[in-house]
């Protein structure tokens, strides 16, 4: 096996083209150096000087060989900065915030493990749905729906890619009926994310065909469990994350609407950690974005 020592023994004698210098330079004996070139040449099964009593040379394999052992010195190097890094700056706090309900489902279910992977961070998690001012709040990574990643002040990435669909209760259909197309929608109670008028409006697509509903309903909320609540107690159809339903629809408790068409809402398809580029630059929160990926 090539060790670090033996690639640079190679080098520092090519750069110097003398063992002597090589051996005062590394503050090693001259014997130490001779036997890790020995070491290299054997292990390559080439020779990689020419020697004389007065001056040492590169021979041709070893002049192809400089460039790459060259590569391998920086990229051991690198690989020493980076253990550095992180072994220093994987300590101190995350401030993150989330989603409520993607936070409750998903990402925390996944912070355990990475703070038992990482002992030296302190995570504070707070989970809203408010938009948080990132500086003014010192929030170090933010998790929220988009539908893009176009803001250049802002690193951003995905992290999740979230499916939206319709559901209701088995009760519900056997009293209203299924519906059989987006238009019937506008018959049904309706459950969905609600803040304002503009929600009242379901957009779903099917390929290229794409229908804009004008839905109601009798309750209003701005928490997703509580629909996904409603919808098993049989109140309505809900439009609802993949996340929050699956499990209901595995066990039969709800059921999933109009197969084939995709609810488009105003939140985006996906999950995207935000953080301030200075943010960034901090080791830890790197490796956080990194490990949340789903």
């Amino acid at each position: 096996m090539i060790s670090a020592d033996m690639l640079l023994a190679f080098v520092k004698v090519a750069e110097n083209l003398s063992v002597s210098r090589t051996a005062i330079a590394l503050a090693v004996g001259k014997s130490v150096i001779s036997k890790r070139i020995a070491q290299l040449e054997s292990h390559l099964g080439a020779t990689l000087f020419s020697r004389s009593t007065r001056q040492v040379a590169l021979t041709s394999a070893g002049e192809a060989y400089l460039e790459h052992a060259k590569k391998a010195l920086l990229a051991m190097s690198a690989g020493e900065e980076m253990l550095t890094a992180l072994r220093s700056d994987l300590n101190g706090k995350i401030r993150v915030t989330a989603p409520v309900s993607w936070g409750q489902r998903i990402l925390s279910k996944k912070i355990p493990e990475f703070l038992r992977m990482h002992p030296g961070i302190e995570l504070e998690l707070i989970l809203s749905d408010r938009m948080m001012d990132l500086a003014h709040e010192r929030i170090d990574v933010a998790f929220r729906w988009s539908t893009s990643q176009d803001n250049k002040d802002l690193y951003m990435k995905t992290v999740s890619i979230i499916e939206w669909m319709l559901v209701c209760a088995p009760q519900y259909i056997a009293l209203h009926g299924e519906p059989t197309s987006p238009e019937e929608l506008e018959n049904h109670s309706c459950l969905f994310y609600w803040k304002d008028t503009s929600d009242d409006w379901w957009i779903l697509e099917l390929g290229p065909e794409v229908k804009r509903v004008k839905v109601k309903s009798r309750y209003h909320v701005d928490n997703p469990e509580a629909i996904l609540e409603a919808c098993v107690q049989g109140l309505g159809i809900g439009l609802l994350p993949a996340y929050l339903c699956k499990d209901a629809i595995l066990d039969g408790t709800l059921l999933k609407m109009l197969p084939g068409w995709m609810p488009r809402t105003r939140f985006g398809n996906q999950i995207t950690a935000v953080t301030p580029p200075d943010r960034m630059r901090v080791y830890r929160n790197k490796v956080f974005i990194e490990f949340v990926q789903f």
